[in-house]
Order: structure tokens, then C-alpha cells, then sequence
């Protein structure tokens, strides 16, 4: 399959292989339903150099039941997840408040969705893009619903194999929406094993559309090396400190790691976008070379008309002179004049 859009815009920020990576903080539950942890969390990813944030919007009753059992049983204070997920929810207007902030912030606000309804709330809220995570890829109500908005589309792979991805692919691509499809593996955290950096590659050429990577593994070198692979979005969770509660903590960034990731992305999409050669050197590079080179330097004094030995000659700092990579085209030149020793040899002292 080729891309309709390889390139796309989120709101007013391009995404795509000619752009530098968008980093993407995910608070998901990391609040644990309190709207100032929500709204301090902006704050903090604010001022990391990150440029969106990512919650999750669930509404109880429209996505999930008393049958539904734990991921991993953490909370002491929610009898079934259907309490803990009525515990994560925010008013319509709390989510706008939510949103404004971010923007007010310069960062890009995005929330997944978990239901229909939740889609219908946050496309009023005003979302520039969808982030489909890896358990709602098998909804299709979800996903018809987003479809209709024709905004581009962040799509997780963390719960599919390809075939499923194929054909979710190639429904999006049939209905035109733009799109990033991101390796992902459900774990948390997930381990170096599992992270599957290769699949970055492998997406691109697959669907021809920018690829991305949503980790769960808590450190930011998968996020690092996926920009080197080619990753044109990284998706991490942050936390405000490791010793929060939730589920998530653990596979979570702190500030102070998100800003390394986001430091770090904006040096390697630099160096990415120069890349060296060797066919000339600059003049910086021709400048050091005579500092840090060699020159030949000439141990004994040698009278006119005799040959230049091996045993005759040394290399010494600075490298202005004749190159000591030359020494064996030197060898055997016959002197011009007495030369005394313990000088540098130059072009004129032999023939």
C-alpha cells in the first residue's frame, strides 16, 4: 500500500519524515482522578521542551461493565475497574479547562477516547488528531465515529498482528484520513526484549506513512533510538515523581527524564538532518588537523648530497609542515644543502 498523505498536519505542527519527531507526554491515569494533578501535570510537561500531552477520556458507563477485571490489582479504594474508571472521569467542561490550559501552554492537546461518547465529547472540545490506542483497535464504533471527523489518525499496534493492522490500515486509507502508525508493545513496563525498535522500518515500508513508537518501558533510549530508526512520533508516560500511585508509574518518565528525551530528540534530528562526508574536509577540520597532526621532523643533521634514512626521521606536533603520513615518498630524497638535525624538514631541503 502506498500513503495519500505521507506528511499531515496536527493542528498547525507538520508530522511526518521531513519533520523533526513529535514527542508525546501521556498523562493517561497518572491524575488518579484529581483535575489539579491533571491540571499541574501541564504545568510540568510545559516546561520540558515537549510539545503535546496525551490523556485518556473514559466514561464509565459507556465503555465498560462490573464484569471487567483489573489490568493489575492496585487500587485499595475501587471495588471493581468500572469504580475506577468512574473515578477518572471529568465533566465536559473540565475537559475543555483541561485542553484551553494545555494550549495557553504551547503544547498540543490530545485525548484517546474509550468510547463513542467519549469521542463526541472531545471532538467538542477540539481535538487536531485521534490517538486510537491498542485496546480500541477491535471497536468499531470508535472508529467509524472518528473516521467522520477526517482528522489524522494516531493508531496503536500494542493488542494486533498485522493482519488485523492491514485491514484497519487500509480502512483508514479508503476513507482518506491522515495517519501514523505506532509500534507498541502492551506491557508495562515492557522489556528491552520486547520493545521491537525493528518494526519502525518495517511499518514505513509496509503502509507507506510516517511510523512512530507509543513505550511503556519507563527510560528514554527506546525514544531515542526509534528517532534514529526513523520514528516520526514518540509516545511515553510521564509521571510527576516515581513514588505516585497508579497503575502506570512505573513505566512512566519523571520531568526531569522527559526533558532528556525531548533534549535529546532535537540533537539527534539535527545531527540526522547533516550528515557528514569524508570527501573534503572542512576548514575547521583542516584548521585542527594542523594542530593535532604531524609533521616530519628531522633527528640528526644531514650534509648535502645525502640520502634521507627511516632512522633519520620522527613525527612532532604541529602538523604545518611536511605530513608524517608522507614518510615513505621521503625516504631516499637526496639532500640539497647541510641541513642541521632537530628541525622540521621542509619541501626545499631535498630534491
Amino acid at each position: 500500500m502506498k500513503s495519500l498523505l505521507a506528511s499531515f498536519q496536527i493542528g498547525s505542527r507538520p508530522v511526518g519524515d521531513d519533520q523533526p519527531p513529535l514527542i508525546i507526554a501521556e498523562v493517561a491515569q497518572a491524575h488518579d482522578g484529581s483535575l489539579g494533578t491533571a491540571h499541574a501535570f501541564i504545568d510540568a510537561v510545559a516546561e520540558t521542551g515537549v510539545e503535546a500531552i496525551k490523556f485518556q477520556t473514559h466514561i464509565a458507563a459507556s465503555e465498560s461493565s462490573n464484569r471487567e477485571p483489573f489490568r493489575v490489582k492496585f487500587s485499595k479504594q475501587d471495588d471493581s475497574r468500572y469504580d475506577y474508571w468512574k473515578r477518572m472521569e471529568f465533566k465536559p467542561e473540565q475537559w475543555l479547562g483541561l485542553a484551553d490550559h494545555a494550549r495557553q501552554c504551547g503544547l498540543i492537546f490530545i485525548s484517546s477516547p474509550f468510547s463513542v461518547d467519549a469521542v463526541d465529547l472531545l471532538d467538542k472540545v477540539g481535538m487536531p488528531c485521534w490517538k486510537i490506542a491498542s485496546g480500541e483497535t477491535g471497536n468499531p464504533f470508535i472508529l467509524e465515529r472518528i473516521l467522520k471527523t477526517e482528522k489524522p489518525i494516531l493508531l496503536s499496534t500494542g493488542l494486533s498482528d498485522w493482519q488485523e493492522i492491514d485491514a484497519l490500515v487500509s480502512k483508514i486509507k479508503i476513507n482518506q484520513n491522515p495517519l501514523l502508525v505506532m509500534q507498541c508493545t502492551t506491557q508495562y513496563p515492557v522489556q528491552p526484549e520486547r520493545i521491537g525498535l525493528n518494526l519502525i522500518s518495517e511499518i514505513k515500508m509496509r503502509y507507506g506513512t510516517p511510523a512512530g513508537l507509543s513505550d511503556h518501558s519507563g527510560r528514554i533510549y527506546p525514544g531515542l533510538a526509534a528517532i534514529v530508526l526513523g520514528a516520526s512520533a514518540v509516545e511515553v508516560h510521564v509521571t510527576l515523581d516515581r513514588r505516585m500511585f497508579g497503575p502506570d508509574v512505573q513505566a512512566s518518565l519523571t520531568p526531569e527524564e522527559l526533558t532528556q528525551l525531548s533534549e535529546g530528540s532535537k540533537f539527534l534530528w539535527t545531527a540526522l538532518q547533516n550528515p557528514g562526508g569524508k570527501d573534503t574536509l572542512s576548514p575547521d577540520q583542516v584548521e585542527l588537523r594542523s594542530i593535532f597532526g604531524s609533521s616530519l621532523y628531522l633527528l640528526r643533521n644531514l650534509k648535502k648530497g645525502e640520502r634521507i634514512q627511516e632512522k633519520d626521521l620522527s613525527a612532532r606536533k604541529p602538523g604545518d609542515g611536511i605530513p608524517a603520513s608522507r614518510m615513505d615518498e621521503i625516504i631516499g630524497k637526496t639532500i640539497r644543502r647541510d641541513i642541521q638535525g632537530q628541525t622540521f624538514l621542509r619541501e626545499e631541503d631535498f630534491e
